[in-house]
């Protein structure tokens, strides 16, 4: 997750990148022919593309799957109510701080991709198998559908699919996948696959895989970020029932690349999966740019095209320093902006955090804007209580801020397609962690239930 496209432009890469771990209309590319697409991504990790073939997975049920089926929600009038399945099949060490345990002090392991290194082939697999197995299950999913969500959306790294020789990476993630798409069909869920990293690192941030250079666009990782989706629309297109929309790319970081590129990929993504299937809807990030004029007609013609942008208000000295009023009023000035978009377009990660205070949250062994911990940065308040801990541990104003940020964010998102929250679940972030928020009573339940109504006007 990163900041919104209302943080002030920055002067180089590198601010961007600790901005998030430390911690938004050109002319259109031209579309790619299907036949040199084809012949460009379909490349080394065929071989790895022919053993995701499920022999059993879901079988039966697509046997009675009807034929020319359209897209199994309605992304132009009904509202997707999400949540992310975040630091499960792609690690983020503030999610997750215990899985990094003893490599914490290393001052080298800072994401999955250093993680698998260190730990090599055998142990990161043994460790990261245990960690899929148990952090999100079937109760999950229930319990997902059982607050009013409808959608989920899932973070996978192309590692997951189509791997790389000399990556660190280990594999097995797609069992996983394969068991939370069922677990949806189950819980009456419709799900986003969202490629969460691509080869070389399209941002710089851990989430990616790997932290540091933006090194996506360079050599062949487009081509091999084409094949991932590729391999990945195979996989489920026979689940599209509740596969209703593959993300291309997570958070491609607009002012480090090419923007008339990200373009180019996002046309030739989109051909790529309608190849597999009509019945996705295609999701397309707004690359901090601003959606509501950048990506104006673009996708000009595809049909069922989605554009995602991410609203955090705590990665920046400004944003960190507002009021709990002034957050608000943000959310709210969102709204009609939002409405205003000429395509479906869904807040695809916000937060109720108004602090940038949760243990790692700026990358790991980094301290807070917020408390002044974090570098250059000045003493805003104190971070009690939302270091780590729990809903319950909150102060009293701590709580009525959340729920009145996260009432007001509700309302405005859903003045057009709708949102994904960040997150479900984590291990010690109170801010973040949507169900320990419900249970805490400050996720309304029900979804449309306000304490504080017309705060948007």
């Amino acid at each position: 997750m990163v900041a919104s496209d209302h943080v002030e432009l920055l002067t180089s890469t590198s601010e961007l990148i600790d901005i998030h771990h430390s911690a938004p209309g050109a002319a259109l590319s031209p579309l790619k022919r299907a036949s040199a697409l084809i012949s460009n991504v379909r490349a080394a990790p065929t071989l790895y593309a022919l053993n995701l073939h499920r022999e059993n997975h879901t079988a039966d049920h697509r046997d009675s799957q009807l034929d020319n089926r359209a897209v199994a929600f309605d992304y132009y009038g009904d509202k997707v109510r999400g949540v992310n399945l975040g630091g499960w099949l792609v690690l983020e060490p503030w999610i997750t701080p215990s899985i990094f345990g003893e490599l914490s002090t290393s001052q080298t392991v800072v994401d999955e991709y250093t993680y698998t290194k260190a730990l090599g082939k055998s142990e990161a697999s043994s460790r990261l198998s245990n960690h899929w197995n148990t952090w999100i299950t079937q109760e999950d999913f229930n319990s997902i559908a059982q607050a009013g969500l409808n959608h989920v959306r899932i973070p996978v790294g192309y590692w997951a699919v189509a791997p790389l020789d000399g990556d660190p990476y280990v594999q097995g993630q797609l069992d996983h996948l394969d068991n939370a798409i069922n677990w949806a069909r189950g819980a009456g869920l419709k799900v986003m696959l969202d490629l969460h990293g691509a080869p070389g690192s399209q941002n710089g941030f851990d989430n990616s895989g790997k932290y540091g250079s933006v090194g996506w666009q360079q050599g062949d990782t487009v081509s091999q970020t084409l094949t991932a989706l590729e391999n990945l629309a195979n996989r489920y297109k026979g689940d599209t029932d509740v596969v209703t929309a593959i993300q291309l790319l997570n958070e491609p970081l607009g002012s480090s690349l090419n923007l008339d590129g990200v373009q180019d990929f996002y046309n030739q993504g989109y051909q790529t999966i309608r190849s597999a299937s009509s019945d996705f809807a295609v999701t397309i990030h707004d690359a901090f740019q601003d959606f509501s004029t950048y990506w104006d007609g673009f996708g000009s013609g595809q049909s069922d095209l989605i554009l995602d942008t991410h609203q955090y208000q705590i990665f920046s000295p400004d944003q960190v320093g507002r009021s709990p009023s002034e957050h608000v009023s943000a959310a709210c000035a969102l709204g009609p902006k939002l409405a205003g978009t000429n395509k479906p377009i869904v807040v695809g990660e916000w937060t109720g955090a108004q602090t940038d205070c949760a243990k790692w949250l700026n990358g790991l062994g980094k301290g807070a804007r917020y408390d002044g911990t974090f570098p250059d940065s000045s003493y805003t308040g104190d971070c009690i209580g939302k270091y780590t801990g729990s809903v319950n541990e909150l102060s009293s104003d701590d709580k009525n801020n959340i729920r009145s940020y996260l009432e007001a964010q509700l309302d405005a998102y859903e003045q057009h397609t709708g949102w994904f929250f960040w997150t479900w679940k984590t291990e010690s972030a109170p801010e973040w962690d949507m169900q320990d928020l419900i249970a805490g009573g400050l996720f309304p339940q029900p979804l449309n239930s306000r304490q504080i109504p017309n705060q948007c006007g």
